[in-house]
């Protein structure tokens, strides 16, 4: 099963979702800031008309142009904020002082600069407007001050530049919220396919060893079937094979029955787990191939904990399969298991031909048997004797919950 980040488009695919989001944001962005530069305009505007029609008085161009010219900014905030920060920041005083509007209408283009300019992070182009509206108000004073009024302008400003700081502090919030959000999701996701991919190794060794060590077994005894010319011999074999291909498909059952959910009707399985208590049933199969088994076991008066029961036993059968495989004029075996204190170890030497260290070839069943001592913190180490055959010697820690024997 192909997981979704394996997938050869997916980095090409992840590129155009993150190029369609970017799209999508400026998109908003730029929604935002033409609604906002209409809106300004609209209520300036109507500003301008109702005082124009309750004094009499024409419109004159010079209000008009101020209003145009920052609202005009508004609508180029996001690709352009210090431009906005500027024009808004000079408008306003101006039309502050020529314009006939004296409320809160005549500070909306500033009240809406800042505030967008700090919640769209140009907190820079906001930090601008505000002292460079101060600057251009403290010169209009200094011609004709009035404290009241130099006062409320004051306020004015930092009013609005206390709002802008509040809305960009939402805003961060709310995208750090975000993210955090995406981050949890993403380590959700890459923990549920690191779980799926440890339980499909698993699931691979299991059948790998149940397969592995019963099929060489049937192997070994059809060849014997074929060249034994007494029918009860033949008979002897077959019986074997039977045997054998019965406990294959029962072991192979129990493994696979972890990738389904067991119906309501189904009896979930009942047959026991792998454990060294069946060491003396994986010797006898062995020595029904011609090779003779010695087992002995040291220490092994209590029950071991259930992953190291199943690694140590896993490691003897495949240990056992490659001899039969691999190990050229290989007569005789000795199982050795002793429990220590603090660890189990499991031994397997054979008297056949060996080979050489440089000749070794690490296949699956080598790869198993290293991959299942180090899920239990052991370690596997593979190769010849020195007075001639092959052995395999894993140590498998204990812990310090493990009883003593």
């Amino acid at each position: 099963m192909e997981l979704p980040s394996d997938r050869p488009g997916s980095s090409a695919l992840s590129r155009l979702s993150r190029l369609s989001r970017g799209i999508s944001a400026r998109l908003t962005s730029t929604t935002l800031d033409i609604v906002s530069a209409v809106g300004v305009f609209g209520v300036m505007l109507t500003g301008e008309l109702f005082v124009s029609e309750a004094s009499g008085e024409p419109l004159r161009a010079v209000p008009l142009l101020l209003i145009v010219a920052a609202s005009a900014s508004l609508a180029v905030l996001s690709r352009f904020p210090l431009v906005t920060g500027v024009v808004v920041a000079v408008c306003t005083p101006l039309y502050y002082m020529l314009g006939a509007v004296d409320s809160w209408t005549g500070w909306l283009a500033i009240i809406v600069g800042v505030l967008r300019l700090a919640a769209e992070r140009h907190r820079m182009s906001a930090i601008t407007a505000t002292l460079l509206a101060l600057a251009v108000f403290s010169a209009g004073e200094i011609i004709a001050f009035q404290l009241s009024r130099s006062l409320m302008v004051l306020s004015w400003l930092i009013a609005i530049f206390a709002a802008g700081e509040v809305a960009r502090s939402r805003r961060a919030y709310l995208r750090e919220s975000a993210q955090k959000a995406v981050e949890a999701e993403r380590s959700r996701a890459e923990e549920a396919r690191r779980h799926a991919t440890e339980e499909r190794l698993r699931v691979a060794r299991e059948v790998h060893d149940v397969v592995a060590h019963n099929i060489s077994l049937i192997n070994v005894q059809a060849g014997a079937a074929v060249h034994r010319r007494d029918p009860e011999q033949a008979f002897a074999a077959l019986e074997a094979i039977k045997q054998t291909s019965k406990e294959t498909l029962s072991e192979l059952r129990s493994t696979l029955g972890v990738l389904r959910q067991v119906d309501e009707d189904e009896a979930a399985p009942v047959s026991p787990g792998p454990s060294l208590a069946q060491l003396g049933e994986l010797a006898d199969r062995t020595r029904e191939s011609g090779i003779a088994v010695e087992v002995t076991t040291e220490g092994m008066e209590s029950e071991l904990p259930s992953p190291i029961d199943v690694a140590a036993y896993r490691i003897a059968q495949e240990a056992l399969t490659n001899i039969r495989r691999h190990a050229e004029g290989a007569t005789s075996v000795s199982v050795l298991v002793r429990r220590g204190t603090n660890e189990v170890t499991v031994q397997v030497d054979d008297d056949g031909a060996g080979v050489s260290a440089s000749s070794i070839h690490e296949g699956n069943g080598l790869r198993g048997m290293r991959e299942r001592a180090s899920a239990v913190g052991g370690e596997l180490s593979a190769g010849p004797r020195p007075e001639g055959g092959f052995r395999v010697r894993a140590v498998l820690p204990l812990g310090t919950d493990t009883p003593e024997s």
